[in-house]
């Protein structure tokens, strides 16, 4: 079965996200837990939470992906900053306890020139000072296109944090297909090889979920801005091949494309057409 969703406006409530992923033909969703781009979080509502876990129940909605606001800089420079990451997270995930099995899913931040090692040691701190709390949702990192300072531009930079974070048994990695390519890796010519490599330095025990978009840029820019699925660099074949691949086709995937309700049906719709493809082209 293809796990398949988007990212669902949040604003109306977990109800109603569900509802929209029913009538796109999805049968997963991500959300931002509050404002992208900073803000509080909603009063929780707990009877939404209920009406919403009935419905998933009935209509076969499985692991959903919250996603962190993009405010939100675990290695920050400013101290302030790494204070409100880390609170912003205790917030977000003491939520996310009434909702079994959920996913988190966070920018692992810019180190904004104190370089890549102290920028990976702050959001080890977080990480473990969030352990702490006993919070069970599973903590993803995302990999990133690698613009600007980014943290976790490769798949060593990932594995680095994950390395030294003392209780790593609710933290895994969400791949991102326009980040990753953006980032170097040929996921389009090559990717079997791009999976082994995530092996040998991750462990794909620890990749959890899938961001599928395409990509506005070539392969290597380093940047960051997706496409409509089949509509980028990417190509839809590598889409074929990515929900097919036996190490990935049981993950969920979520698409951030640039869509409103009507086209993530349409692309919902089209890969659940390419899913179960006989013949994976290695």
């Amino acid at each position: 079965m293809l796990r398949i969703g988007c990212h669902l406006s949040s604003s109306k409530g977990y109800l109603a996200m569900g509802k929209e992923a029913v009538k796109i033909g999805a049968n997963t969703f991500q959300f931002f837990t509050r404002n992208p781009r900073g803000g509080k979080a909603k009063p929780l509502d707990i009877a939404d939470i209920e009406a919403y876990l009935d419905f998933a129940k009935e209509n076969g909605i499985e692991r959903i992906l919250a996603h962190a606001p993009y405010t939100l800089n675990a290695c920050a420079k400013d101290e302030g900053l790494r204070q409100f990451a880390y609170e912003t997270m205790c917030d977000d995930l003491s939520r996310l306890e009434h909702l079994p099995e959920g996913m988190y899913n966070f920018h692992p931040g810019s180190h904004v020139k104190q370089g890549v090692e102290a920028g990976i040691d702050y959001i080890v701190e977080m990480l473990n000072r969030i352990n702490e709390k006993g919070y069970n949702t599973t903590i993803l990192l995302e990999t990133m296109a690698g613009k600007g300072t980014e943290v976790g531009r490769n798949f060593e930079e990932l594995q680095n944090i994950i390395e030294k974070v003392e209780d790593t048994s609710h933290l895994g990695v969400c791949l991102d297909t326009c980040h990753v390519f953006d980032g170097g890796y040929d996921i389009v010519g090559n990717l079997d090889e791009v999976l082994k490599q995530f092996d040998e330095v991750i462990g794909l025990e620890r990749l959890k979920s899938i961001h599928l978009n395409d990509s506005k840029n070539e392969l290597g820019s380093h940047k960051d801005r997706h496409e409509k699925i089949g509509e980028g660099n990417i190509g839809l074949e590598a889409f074929r091949n990515i929900i097919n691949h036996p190490k990935l086709r049981e993950l969920p995937f979520f698409l951030e494309t640039p869509n409103e309700l009507e086209g993530y049906a349409r692309e919902i719709s089209l890969l659940r057409s390419y899913y179960y493809y006989p013949i994976y082209k290695k």
